[in-house]
């Protein structure tokens, strides 16, 4: 994602989250992410997207950052993060899969800067409910509708191949995804009954998954100090020239 078009999703972002739905939709992802990063522990914790909420405000970790391409106290994109391999104890991807240039590649970095039973949270739209019809619909224009919308169940196999274990997976969002605040209030009951009678077509999914390495246990000298997230930052590695680039530079 190039840093113009990083600029333009964020302010198109910025603006819908202000919109009636986009309200109910921070209302509802912010209650997931507090209940869920309350009770993980560690020293180091970056959210990478959606900055327009503070996803990190109840965390007890010591030092937390936000980054994403346009904004925060990093700039960076999602397929090349700029921090050491097992660096980062808690890592939130909110709605970073549906815009990202290459999603596979971002959980694989996710994976890489992930600590050994470091644990990584994702939140995405789900198009088998409601708001994947309204995609459809609209055409695939204007946020959020203009991302990719992938199956709760294509993530889980994603996160296995990356030997990430998902330990909680929840669904938000019941109410159809109505622009007029009026029809949206008119459906409160469907997020009462949402969980019980139609718990797979939530317009959002909520996952908690947990680094595993096989054969390894995890050891934190007691008194030993960890590094400050300032220090995580590294320099991005220069790509090397392949084979074919070096034939095609003599030419």
């Amino acid at each position: 994602m190039s840093i113009k078009w990083g600029c333009l999703l964020f302010h198109d972002q910025q603006s819908w989250l202000t919109s009636p739905l986009g309200a109910y939709l921070q209302l509802k992802e912010q209650a997931l992410y507090d209940a869920a990063v309350t009770d993980i522990f560690g020293f180091n914790a970056v959210q990478l997207g959606m900055l327009q909420m503070d996803l990190l405000q109840s965390s007890r970790m010591p030092f937390s950052l936000r980054a994403d391409v346009a904004a925060g106290v990093v700039r960076c994109q999602s397929m090349q993060l700029p921090f050491q391999t097992s660096s980062i104890d808690l890592l939130l991807l909110p709605h970073m899969l549906e815009f990202s240039d290459d999603p596979h590649q971002t959980l694989r970095e996710a994976g890489r800067v992930l600590v050994p039973e470091g644990h990584i949270i994702i939140s995405g739209f789900n198009p088998f409910s409601a708001w994947g019809l309204k995609r459809m619909a609209a055409g695939r224009k204007g946020y959020p509708w203009q991302g990719t919308f992938f199956s709760l169940p294509r993530i889980r196999d994603w996160l296995e191949l990356l030997d990430l274990e998902i330990v909680e997976v929840k669904m938000a969002c019941y109410k159809l995804p109505f622009s007029n605040p009026t029809w949206l209030k008119r459906c409160q009951f469907m997020d009462r009954i949402g969980n019980r009678w139609w718990p797979v077509v939530g317009g959002i999914y909520f996952i908690v998954a947990r680094k595993r390495v096989l054969g390894m246990r995890v050891i934190r000298r007691p008194g030993r100090q960890q590094n400050r997230l300032k220090n995580l930052v590294v320099a991005p590695t220069r790509t090397q020239p392949t084979q074919h680039n070096k034939q095609k530079g003599k030419q």
